[in-house]
């Protein structure tokens, strides 16, 4: 029996997993309540919020994917917002910049997490909006033990609130000092906003839908897009160095609405994998599975081996090339050509015995690639190990949430929450949450297929996966981690799908990611031929891959990838499983 650090729990009433416990456990308390899946992952999302303020927050974002049991087609939740009406490539030209900063209020998309949770319970909900709130309102007024990494991340920007975000320094260094680890943590400004949204959207009255419309139309259009639109206003320090305004403003918060959308789907090995569309990066995860099924049996890959390692690794740098050159929101995006089988054994036959350094991009339909400036290499930096990483600027890589529900009915979502942390923007101080920083993830480049422009999403990272088997939502799952999350999903999928290892053994498995690409975020460095691997897969493996020419960082036993998963197993027994590493995501259910 393989050693696994926790049983993958099953069982047949409804099952979470999630990043942080008292987000699994609230989604739970919904499912108990007769909730289903979608009220559940809501409950979590806004949970997630309070006590993950690292990680997401109200002013980030939230991309998912769900199947209802009325109707198990996937459908994409597109809750990431878009570059506000001024941010032109002009305007952050004339500011002297090159690239869009990695902090502060300049780099700020239009937020979209709120807005898109009350979509998904306008259509798809079923409880009161109070009994969904109620959970977030109370860690936040009342307060909940903080986990330790939200102290670190204050205390590496600690300066940068003393000396530049004085409303961030009076929520986060409370008597002059970063939160204690274990010890409660309260919020009440964010309470109080939560509980005002609430009151207002009950005064619409008792119909459910009414009051979560209420809701959105009081996000977007009443005081909180009031505070922001001031708040936005008001220079501030970010990455570049200087002070400079943010160019949200009121109509921007009101024009944006979350939507439904179709999603990428690739039918691999007797699944069907569906993703976001390319305004992220989730078909690259396609593009990859595509690539190994033309190289061969997955099933037969032995992923504690050098060579799976570097195969898989050598097919993500092609994905990813094709992620610079093609993906991106408003491109023309040729998806139909890049999960073509006769385009994944083009790329497949460039597979070689040895690591490549170059980026190579294909050329779909005959059409030439575009690379942005940066792609040359010159802008080197160090292979990141892919923990959650916060430089002093409050510069952020990696950081993110993950929910996935999977009730009794047979409805299943899975969620990314991401941006809005708490280091990417000043507090807006009446709100008791910040502006996110997503933006970051445009180039001010023309032709570009990520360039940015006004009402553009930026091509990010968050990518839930949803698998269906004979029509029939079979598995969700996902992982925090940036430009890794695709990566280590593909590991998991590789072995829980074809390699027959069940949830939590296919989580806790060692992994591994390349980093040779633009990273996604600033100051977008690239890292050729960088090869990031567990330590546990031992030193023939590290010795091997050396010698093959990759660019190898051992990281610590237990530090690459975190993810999440929940499936419906052949016989209708529910399944869940989740991250050990960082103790802290956690799965339940009955």
């Amino acid at each position: 029996m393989t050693f696994t650090t926790r049983p993958t729990l099953r069982g047949t009433f409804g099952m979470v997993s999630s990043t942080h416990w008292l987000a699994s456990q609230s989604a739970m308390r919904i499912l108990e309540l007769g909730g289903n899946a979608f009220d559940a992952a809501a409950t979590a999302g806004f949970v997630l919020h309070v006590v993950e303020p690292h990680l997401n927050g109200p002013g980030g974002e939230v991309p998912a994917i769900i199947a209802t049991a009325a109707d198990p087609t996937p459908r994409v939740l597109a809750g990431q917002g878009v570059a506000p009406a001024g941010a032109t490539i002009e305007h952050f030209r004339s500011l002297g910049l090159s690239l869009i900063p990695g902090s502060g209020p300049l780099a700020a998309a239009v937020p979209g997490a709120v807005d898109a949770w009350l979509l998904l319970l306008r259509d798809h909900g079923s409880l009161p909006l109070r009994t969904l709130l109620e959970p977030a309102i109370g860690y936040a007024r009342n307060g909940h033990p903080l986990v330790a990494r939200v102290g670190d991340t204050v205390r590496t920007v600690q300066d940068l609130f003393t000396n530049h975000w004085q409303t961030s320094a009076e929520l986060w260094l409370q008597g002059g000092t970063p939160p204690s680890a274990n010890k409660l943590f309260r919020n009440p400004a964010y309470a109080d906003t939560l509980e005002r949204i609430l009151t207002t959207a009950e005064g619409a009255g008792p119909d459910r839908v009414a009051q979560v419309e209420r809701a959105r139309t009081t996000w977007r259009e009443g005081f909180v897009a009031e505070a922001v639109d001031k708040f936005a206003r008001l220079p501030h320090r970010d990455s570049s160095g200087e002070d400079h305004a943010g160019l949200i403003t009121g109509d921007d918060m009101a024009s944006f609405h979350a939507s439904w959308e179709e999603p990428a789907t690739l039918d691999w090995q007797g699944h069907t994998v569906a993703k976001t569309g390319p305004w992220g990066q989730g078909p690259a995860l396609l593009q990859s599975l595509a690539v190994l099924a033309e190289l061969g049996d997955p099933a037969s890959l032995d992923l504690t081996s050098a060579e799976a390692v570097h195969t898989t690794t050598e097919v993500t740098k092609l994905s990813y090339a094709d992620r610079e050159a093609w993906y991106g929101d408003g491109a023309d995006v040729p998806m139909k050509t890049l999960l073509s089988p006769a385009y994944a054994a083009q790329r497949a036959r460039l597979i070689g015995p040895d690591a490549t350094l170059e980026l190579r991009p294909g050329s779909p339909d005959g059409r030439q690639p575009h690379l942005p400036s940066i792609a040359s290499g010159n802008n080197q930096g160090d292979a990141t190990t892919g923990e959650p990483t916060v430089s002093s600027d409050g510069v952020t890589r990696g950081d993110t949430c993950h929910v996935d529900v999977m009730d009794q009915w047979g409805n299943v979502i899975s969620a990314t929450p991401s941006g809005g942390w708490l280091q990417s923007s000043p507090t807006i101080p009446e709100l008791g949450f910040c502006l996110g920083s997503r933006l970051q993830m445009l180039w001010l480049e023309e032709r570009v297929a990520s360039s940015l422009a006004p009402g553009l999403r930026p091509r990010t990272t968050l990518t839930p996966t949803l698998v269906l088997r004979d029509g029939v939502p079979v598995l969700a799952c996902g992982s925090p981690g940036g430009d890794q999350q695709d990566q280590w999903q593909l590991l998991f999928l590789l072995r829980n799908l074809v390699g027959g290892q069940d949830l939590q053994e296919a989580i806790d498995a060692p992994a591994w990611h390349t980093t040779g690409f633009p990273s996604s975020f600033y100051p977008r460095a690239v890292e050729p031929g960088s090869l990031v691997m567990e330590s546990r897969l031992g030193t023939a493996v590290r010795d091997d891959l050396v010698r093959r020419g990759h660019v190898v960082t051992e990281a610590d036993p237990w530090s690459l990838g975190r993810l999440c998963a929940v499936s419906r197993e052949a016989d209708g027994v529910l399944a869940a499983g989740a991250n050990p590493r960082g103790m802290q995501g956690y799965a339940t259910g009955r």
